[in-house]
């Protein structure tokens, strides 16, 4: 019977040392939540403020890059349109060729010797 005393005493004595630590461990975690949370919401803040900020600086960025977007459209749909009449012109259009053969009656002709 001693040895099961000593089990008993044993688990125990570790079961309640568990137990201990784990109501310590979640008091401390519950101090360090206090003692955080100024710290969590100037971070939050912080960032909000950030995000705020970069958003009204690239307002003016994005409002000229919409614009600029737009007129390249713009001359690109002029461009397109200019190329498919062109192209049109050409495609309807036969072609002509016209060859001349142009002699110069001026000179000698060539007199071939004969053997």
């Amino acid at each position: 019977m001693g040895l099961s005393s000593f089990l008993k005493n044993v688990f125990g004595s570790t079961k309640e040392s568990v137990t201990e630590l784990a109501v310590n461990a979640e008091e401390t975690f519950e101090q360090v939540k206090e003692a955080a949370a100024p710290y969590i919401e100037k971070a939050e803040t912080f960032a909000e403020e950030t995000i705020e900020k970069v958003k009204e600086a690239s307002e003016p960025i994005i409002d000229k890059a919409a614009a600029y977007a737009d007129k390249a459209v713009d001359t690109i749909e002029d461009v397109l349109e200019t190329v498919k009449q062109k192209t049109a012109v050409l495609a309807e259009e036969p072609k002509e060729t016209v060859s001349e053969t142009v002699v110069d009656v001026s000179e000698k002709p060539i007199a071939v010797e004969e053997d």
